[in-house]
C-alpha cells in the first residue's frame, strides 16, 4: 500500500502524522510511504531522517495526496484538501465529525473512507487513540490556565499555587475522565484547591483514591456547577461523548454569576465545547473574553508541544496503521472491532450513528 503523510496546514498545528520510526516499519514490510517535505521538522525529525527510514519525500501536499492510498494525518482536513482526496482513499486522522457539519458533508461528497481516531473503542470503553492527546490537553490546560490568570492576559492576576500566607487558586474540573485526571494532578501539583465533577461515581472514588486531600470530589449536578463557579479561579471543561457533541454544563447565563477574571480552558471545544459560550480558537488568537471572562478554547493544545505530541500520539496509532496497510480496511476492520468503531463515513455515507444524531438526519439517510 502507498501511505501519504502530509504536512499539516491547520493554523499554528505542528504535529505530524508519523515519526520516522514508523516509516520504517511500513517500509519493512514492503509498503510505499510518501511525506511533505518538512512535514516533521517542527516535531523535530526532518527530511533526512525519513528519507533514511526509507519513506520518498515530495514537494507538494496536491502529489501527497494524488499517489497515496491512505492518508494519515493528525487534524482533519480543512477545506484547502477537500478537492485533494480521492473516492476510496482511507483518511486516518482525529476528524470530531460531530461539530463540523461542513466537514462531514465534504468527507461525504468525496466518497472516501473516514476514520476517526477519536472513535476507536476497546471493548472496555477506553479510546486508545484520544487518549495520549488528552493526557496531554489536560496537563496543558492547567499550564495556560494558570497563564491566563495573570492580570496582562485580563485574569484576576492569581498566582494558582499561592505563597505562604496567600492562599492558592481554586480550580474546578468538569469530568474525571483522562483530561479531568490529568489536569488534576497538574493543579494539585501546584498546590491549588481542586474541585472534580463528574457523573460517574466509580472515576469519582478513582479520583478520591489517588489524588491528594486537597483534590475534593462532588456528584456533577447543576446545583453545584452553580455553587462552584462563583468562587472558582479557573474552570476546566473536560467532558466527553464519544463521537458526540459535549453537553452544555456552563451556559451563557452563568457567566454573570462568575468573579471578573476568571478563567475558563474548555478542553472539550473539539466536540463543541462544554460551555455555551466557547467557540474553537488558534494558538494565534487563543483566547476572548465574555462577561469578563477569559475563554481559552484552542482546538488543537497539543498541537503547541509538538515534539512530544507527535510521538504520543504515533505510540499508539502505527499498530492500527500497519493492520490497514497490510489488510486493508474493511478486513481490517472485521477483525478488529476496535478499529471498526473508527469508521465513521464509507463511500459517501454516515456509518456512526451520534453523527447522524449530532445533525437531527434521519437514519435512513445514512
Amino acid at each position: 500500500m502507498i501511505i501519504g503523510i502530509p504536512k499539516e496546514i491547520k493554523n499554528n498545528e505542528s504535529r505530524v502524522g508519523m515519526t520516522p520510526a514508523g516509516v520504517l516499519e511500513l517500509t519493512k514490510l514492503g509498503h510505499k510511504v510518501l511525506i511533505q517535505s518538512t512535514a516533521g521538522d517542527s516535531s523535530g525529525f526532518d527530511d533526512e531522517d525519513y528519507h533514511a527510514a526509507g519513506a520518498t519525500v515530495l514537494p507538494t501536499i496536491d502529489r501527497i495526496y494524488a499517489q497515496s492510498d491512505m492518508i494519515v494525518k493528525v487534524k482533519e482536513p480543512i477545506e484547502l484538501e477537500y478537492r485533494l482526496i480521492k473516492e476510496g482513499q482511507i483518511i486516518f486522522t482525529y476528524f470530531h465529525f460531530a461539530s463540523n457539519q461542513g466537514l462531514t458533508e465534504a468527507m461525504m461528497k468525496s466518497k472516501s473512507i473516514c476514520i476517526a481516531y477519536e472513535t476507536v473503542q476497546l471493548s472496555d470503553g477506553t479510546l486508545p487513540l484520544l487518549t495520549p492527546m488528552s493526557e496531554v490537553a489536560g496537563r496543558m490546560a492547567i499550564q495556560q490556565g494558570a497563564k491566563y490568570l495573570e492580570k496582562p492576559v485580563k485574569g484576576k492576576g492569581l498566582l494558582l499555587g499561592g505563597v505562604p500566607g496567600v492562599p492558592p487558586g481554586k480550580v474546578l474540573i468538569l469530568g474525571a475522565g483522562t483530561v479531568g485526571i490529568q489536569a488534576a494532578k497538574m493543579a494539585a501539583g501546584l498546590g491549588a484547591q481542586v474541585t472534580v465533577l463528574d457523573v460517574n461515581m466509580n472515576r469519582l472514588r478513582y479520583v478520591n483514591d489517588i489524588m491528594p486531600s486537597h483534590v475534593v470530589t462532588e456528584f456533577s449536578n447543576e446545583y453545584n456547577i452553580r455553587k462552584h463557579i462563583k468562587t472558582s479561579d479557573l474552570i476546566i471543561g473536560g467532558i466527553l461523548i464519544t463521537g458526540a457533541k459535549a453537553p452544555k454544563l456552563i451556559t451563557s447565563d452563568m457567566l454573570k454569576q462568575m468573579q471578573p477574571g476568571t478563567v475558563i480552558v474548555d478542553v472539550a471545544v473539539d466536540q463543541g465545547g462544554c460551555v455555551e459560550t466557547t467557540r474553537p480558537t488558534t494558538h494565534e488568537e487563543p483566547a476572548y473574553i465574555i462577561d469578563d471572562v477569559v475563554h481559552y478554547c484552542v482546538a488543537n493544545m497539543p498541537g503547541a508541544v509538538p515534539h512530544t505530541s507527535t510521538v504520543a500520539l504515533t505510540n499508539v496509532t502505527l499498530p492500527y496503521v500497519l493492520q490497514l496497510a497490510e489488510k486493508g480496511w474493511e478486513q481490517a476492520c472485521q477483525d478488529d472491532d476496535a478499529l471498526a468503531k473508527g469508521v465513521n463515513i464509507v463511500d459517501g455515507k454516515v456509518t456512526f450513528e451520534p453523527i447522524l444524531e449530532a445533525f437531527d438526519w434521519n437514519k435512513s439517510f445514512a
